[in-house]
């Protein structure tokens, strides 16, 4: 079963903020470069499959995102120059420090994950596509941030050798096609573009709150919850992929359309059932054109009816409850995705903000009406296996 302490050291990530020795935007954290990170991470996995031919390790770059992640947050805040250096002259001590802060954290999870997590950090050549991809993908989200900063600190003392920096390990990913795609600053550029958008929009945004998320952090936070989730249930790889981008990209429409709270969603008959036709249309007419044609399917696979579960058979999407991909589905032929599970990720994030905000003093009326509908929802709630109940009963207030 998944631990407490890990789901508390995702949200770590949200009080870690970057660029803190610039002129910056009020929240420019880690959980929102990871998150970004990983948006980039598929787009160039996606080239790089369409355009090389290349085999992806799906599995191995989700898994390779959220090593690295949890690696970045126990570090914490060293400056980049720093932490380069530290890794090159002792990144085998530095490693193994890090696996021993992590282990009580993990040491539960299914498929032998603190194993695999120190094969990762530990075995240069493996999954080096991979993990040259999320190198790429760390090095073009930090560029996505300096050029905001870049305007802000202009004639800063360092701030050149900063943007020579980057261009340089940007220029040593230059045999990927998705970098040199990307560098066109075209279409799929201006989709990223609009995806950095999601960090600025906050989550719960009528109430103070602490920490605070962006809708781009609560997007990784679910994706990384179903990925912990897929594990508990023995998912399939297919199932793993599903399931984590599904979720991370599962409020994509809200770079649209804001983020439009639960209550009013509710307030009148028909009103989420019209916003979902908006969001969809929204879609097709401004995010689908700035994508290669071949991936409009599967993210509409993704987006559309999100939390409910679904397989493919016969060339046909049918839905499906988590229980039934349990018990017949869970095959990557079918290509089962979890909406229940994603559902239930998405809302044990939200109870988990309202949570840490109210341990820190700061509440309201929305916090705390909110935290207690959804600890009614799901306190004895199981899907597919998986005791959301005993989840959510971590962060009882």
């Amino acid at each position: 079963m998944i631990r407490k302490e890990l789901f508390e050291l995702l949200f770590e990530a949200a009080s870690i903020q970057r660029w803190n020795d610039h002129i910056r935007p009020e929240h420019f954290t880690e959980l929102d470069k990871q998150a970004h990170k990983m948006v980039y991470a598929y787009v160039l996995a996606k080239i790089e499959e369409a355009d090389r031919g290349a085999k992806i390790n799906w599995a191995g770059l989700i898994e390779g995102g959220l090593f690295e992640f949890l690696h970045r947050i126990v570090l914490t805040d060293i400056k980049p120059p720093v932490y380069y250096r530290l890794m090159a002259e002792k990144g085998d001590q530095l490693n193994r420090w890090v696996l021993d802060r992590l282990k009580d954290k993990i040491s539960d999870l299914k498929r032998d994950f603190p194993s695999l997590m120190e094969h990762y950090y530990f075995t240069q050549d493996q999954n080096l596509l991979e993990k040259r991809i999320l190198r790429a993908a760390h090095y073009l989200a930090t560029n996505w941030e300096f050029k905001i900063i870049y305007r802000l600190n202009e004639g800063l003392y360092g701030l050149e050798d900063t943007r020579s920096a980057i261009a340089n390990q940007i220029e040593e990913h230059y045999d990927l096609a998705g970098v040199q795609k990307l560098a066109l600053g075209k279409k799929t550029s201006n989709f990223l573009d609009l995806v950095g958008q999601l960090r600025f929009q906050q989550r719960w945004a009528q109430s103070p709150r602490v920490p605070k998320t962006s809708v781009m952090g609560h997007m990784l936070i679910v994706a990384m919850m179903s990925y912990l989730c897929s594990l508990e249930v023995d998912a399939c790889h297919k199932r793993i992929y599903n399931n984590y981008f599904a979720a991370l990209f599962h409020d994509l429409p809200e770079v649209l359309t804001r983020d439009i709270v639960s209550p009013v969603k509710r307030s009148v008959a028909g009103l989420d059932e019209i916003i979902k036709d908006i969001e969809h249309r929204q879609l097709e007419e401004r995010i689908f054109p700035l994508l290669p044609a071949s991936w409009h399917q599967e993210l509409k696979y993704f987006t559309e009816n999100e939390f409910m579960g679904k397989i493919v058979s016969n060339g046909e999407i049918k839905t499906v409850s988590s229980d039934e991909i349990n018990n017949k589905y869970n095959e990557d032929i079918y290509s089962p995705l979890d909406g229940e599970i994603i559902k239930a990720c998405d809302q044990l994030a939200a109870y988990i903000e309202t949570f840490l905000s109210i341990s820190h003093g700061i509440k309201s009326y929305h916090l705390e009406e909110g935290n207690r509908q959804l600890y009614g929802l799901y306190s004895n709630k199981i899907i597919a296996g998986i005791n959301f109940g005993q989840l959510f009963s971590y962060f009882k207030i």
